[in-house]
């Protein structure tokens, strides 16, 4: 069970970074239909060189994805069987489903922001509910004094998760080079920006709710949104690393120097114009992020120490 959970937790973030790749390469419609590539469960060989490597980066996102959910599923029914943690086993089998759907609906909706950055957070969701499954298949030490850290764990869980849904919004609406420059934007502190199109969750990509294109502003306001509460989430998540080492000291330390990577790599976007590798390893970052905090709120509210 526990070589299974973990099998699952790793190839759940390759298929979160695989995805990630995915979309930041505009291969997102590599494949114009939903669950076949042109028709077809192996696609053929296609004239245009670029569509032809955009359609088998879709296709081995969905080929991943699917190697997963089957072996969810397998780990739904192990943990029903040997009543180890059915009910979160299944909550992760149902958010599979969910999933799926999301993926099918990110094509035939043609790269709807809000289906994209909803189908994000489904799969970051998956990740920090995979990794709080393992961490129930070890044995830890006890550790009461751990649950004064609860209110610092889960405070910074709650703003990376903010900001991997306002960075999925910039990567969802092609906002990343909206303020190309550092540390101003458009040679700004608070340049014009327009929130009300930015941030209205239903519209086509690019397109206002009236149809009409999205202004440069609106592309602003999500970027410059993103930028800034980077600020709050340091401040937050460094505060939350330095009281976890002082329990915790290797996860404190592995949570600062994560902090200041993914801070790192997010300043490199801009300083470079957002190459693809940098841009995954952003997202990458970000997923990692995440799963240090969900571990640290595992021990804090759970009052347990790491094993040895």
């Amino acid at each position: 069970m526990r070589r299974l959970a973990f099998a699952a937790l790793a190839l759940t973030f390759v298929v979160v970074v695989v995805g990630a790749y995915v979309r930041l390469s505009d291969a997102g419609l590599g494949c114009p239909d939903w669950p076949l590539c042109y028709g077809k469960a192996i696609p053929e060989k296609l004239a245009d060189a670029q569509a032809h490597a955009k359609q088998w980066k879709e296709v081995a996102h969905r080929w991943l994805a699917g190697t997963l959910g089957i072996l969810l599923f397998v780990l739904l029914l192990r943990a029903w069987r040997t009543r180890q943690s059915p009910g979160l086993a299944t909550a992760i089998a149902a958010l599979v489903v969910f999933q799926a759907a999301l993926g099918m609906w990110t094509v035939t909706l043609l790269l709807k922001p809000v289906i994209v950055t909803a189908h994000l957070l489904g799969g970051m969701t998956l990740l920090a509910l995979m990794v709080w499954f393992c961490l129930e298949r070890l044995h830890h030490g006890a550790a009461p004094e751990g649950r004064a850290m609860r209110g610092a764990a889960a405070l910074a869980l709650a703003a990376v998760a903010a900001q991997i849904a306002l960075g999925g919004w910039v990567s969802a609406n092609y906002a990343a080079l909206a303020c190309p420059d550092l540390p101003l934007c458009v040679g700004q502190a608070v340049p014009p920006m327009d929130f009300a199109n930015g941030f209205h969750m239903v519209r086509e990509l690019g397109r206002t709710d009236d149809g009409d294109l999205l202004p440069q502003a609106a592309l602003i306001a999500i970027h410059w949104s993103h930028r800034m509460f980077a600020l709050v989430v340091v401040a937050v998540v460094a505060w939350a690393a330095i009281r976890a080492s002082k329990l915790y000291r290797a996860l404190g330390l592995l949570i600062g120097a994560l902090l200041a990577l993914q801070f790192s790599l997010g300043i490199a976007n801009v300083a470079f114009s957002v190459p693809l590798a940098l841009a995954a390893a952003h997202n990458a970052g970000a997923a990692a992020l995440l799963a240090a905090l969900v571990v640290l709120n595992f021990f804090a509210f759970r009052g347990l120490r790491p094993p040895r």
